[in-house]
């Protein structure tokens, strides 16, 4: 399982290190693609549940990340985190991002297992995301 773990997160930093310019834009689009797919599953509740424990973890690195003791209006989910990702420099931001996503994607692969988890990140990001994070992986 380890070596599935480590290229899931090989996924996540592939992606994540695509954008040195506009990091809140880009953060925010991944975070919109993977909620689309997981909402699907879980609903809405469920999405926020993760995605309010996932920032409470987080903060323990970033304690700049927005919390919000209560869900947001749909269209405005991703608000409280874009805003604080724009507060911070593109590497401080992209830092920050990178490990919400992979603290996320964590929590999800223990309630889900890490086949659906990765399945969802596929239709979320791309089957290319999850082959070029391959390809580096073996590289390495």
């Amino acid at each position: 399982m380890e070596t599935s773990d480590v290229l899931r997160h090989q996924i996540i930093n592939s992606l994540v290190a695509q954008h040195t310019e506009k990091v809140a834009d880009a953060a925010i689009d991944l975070w919109e693609q993977m909620a689309t797919q997981i909402i699907s599953i879980v609903g809405d509740g469920g999405f926020n549940s993760l995605y309010v424990r996932s920032i409470f973890l987080t903060r323990s690195t970033f304690p700049w990340l927005a919390a919000s003791p209560l869900p947001p209006p749909a269209d405005q989910r991703f608000a409280g985190l874009k805003m604080s990702l724009e507060g911070q420099t593109p590497a401080q931001a992209s830092e920050a991002n990178n490990l919400l996503l992979i603290t996320f994607t964590d929590i999800l692969v223990s309630l889900i297992g890490e086949q659906l988890t990765t399945s969802i990140l596929r239709s979320a990001w791309g089957d290319d995301a999850s082959h070029r994070a391959g390809k580096e992986f073996k590289n390495e």
